[in-house]
């Protein structure tokens, strides 16, 4: 991966998102899509797009969510310690003892997480699951008053990690789950605009998916796509307490390729089309199971209007939900090739109908009748 996409990875990546308070994430997203996408443009949700052959047809959407999971101050008591409520699905484990940003009108504030000192606990307190409402925020504040000249109600909150590199290929930071899905989504993009695709490619950094799938179902209703491909992380089966998980989810292991998702919240011809294509450009790839929704924007798109012939393309992830996530690199460069190509190959009259007799690799028949904005009949 060359320098300037790995430079912008890492401002992207660096940025505080937690599920509401995307904006930041979105201008870095954004500004970077300027650089090849013919236009690019945000809505009333805080999701943010960019297009390539904004005429052809059919329309593509390719997603991944911005958002992250995070803290937000609930109170402040007398003494000015900040006392916080989990924006997204947290292990309250992972927090004592925690540097903090906290994301101020007049920009960060540092900040540690409190708790008794393990000389101080009694026997029952040392047995019992730490809950966030016995944490608190100290910022080094000796009052109410002067914390809240710095720090206001419902600014959200995060673990004080940037990216760095393990080694040459294996990428660590906070918020992987998911801007770097986000990130692919905008390099598959790029790539598909030097293939001279004949959809019409929409690329979304979607806000608010940890509390929901939120941005996925607006911005999806707003592109109208007839094919939606969600790129998200899953959950990587290579690390030790993980071999019984195999059963569930599969073998996954980082550095060997993106993740295909195939079951019930994915359209089968679209399935076989990535798989092809896979085969075709000699992409690694891997095959997860998903028999039922998948709890990413894929199942949030597919629902949408009338259906959405969806995909899920996933990123192996280590430690995920933690402010260590792993992934690797070569995974997100084969990812991004593997969603450009089999976009190029989509045509207006491309088949994604399940059961019908010809396949989306090799058929051509109407997906489906109803116009499509700015590009024209889909059938």
């Amino acid at each position: 991966m060359d320098k300037g996409k790995i430079g912008f990875l890492e401002r992207f990546l660096a940025t505080i998102s937690p599920s509401g308070f995307e904006a930041e994430a979105a201008g870095v997203w954004r500004e970077e899509a300027a650089k090849f996408a013919e236009r690019t443009w945000g809505d009333l949700h805080g999701n943010a797009f960019a297009v390539v052959h904004e005429a052809g047809s059919p329309r593509v959407m390719l997603a991944g969510h911005m958002d992250e999971i995070g803290l937000m101050v609930a109170h402040i008591d007398d003494h000015g310690y900040l006392y916080v409520r989990a924006i997204g699905g947290w292990d309250s484990q992972m927090l004592p003892g925690q540097r903090v940003w906290i994301q101020t009108k007049s920009g960060r504030v540092l900040g540690v997480i409190g708790r008794k000192p393990i000389h101080l606990l009694e026997d029952e307190e040392r047995k019992k699951v730490v809950r966030p409402e016995d944490l608190w925020i100290d910022i080094g504040s000796a009052s109410k008053e002067e914390t809240q000249k710095r720090v206001a109600i419902g600014d959200p909150v995060v673990l004080a990690y940037g990216p760095e590199r393990l080694n040459d290929d294996l990428l660590v930071a906070r918020g992987i789950d998911d801007r770097i899905g986000a990130f692919v989504a905008l390099e598959a993009l790029r790539l598909v605009k030097g293939l001279k695709p004949k959809a019409a490619v929409f690329a979304v950094a979607t806000v608010q998916e940890e509390i929901g799938l939120r941005g996925a179902h607006t911005s999806a209703f707003g592109i109208d796509p007839t094919v939606g491909i969600a790129v998200d992380v899953t959950h990587s089966t290579d690390t030790p307490g993980t071999e019984g998980e195999k059963k569930r989810l599969g073998e996954v292991r980082l550095g060997k390729g993106p993740v295909i998702a195939r079951g019930a919240n994915i359209n089968p011809k679209l399935f076989d089309l990535l798989v092809d294509t896979a085969e075709k450009e000699k992409i690694p790839y891997q095959i997860e199971p998903a028999p039922g929704g998948t709890g990413t924007d894929a199942n949030a798109i597919q629902l949408t209007r009338a259906g959405v012939a969806t995909a899920l393309v996933s990123i192996p992830n280590r430690y995920m939900h933690s402010p260590c996530e792993i992934v690797s690199l070569s995974d997100l460069e084969n990812a991004a090739r593997l969603i450009a190509h089999a976009v190029a190959r989509i045509e207006a009259r491309t088949n994604f109908m399940p059961g019908s007799a010809e396949g989306a690799t090799g058929g051509r028949r109407a997906t489906r009748g109803r116009p499509r904005k700015g590009g024209g009949e889909a059938g």
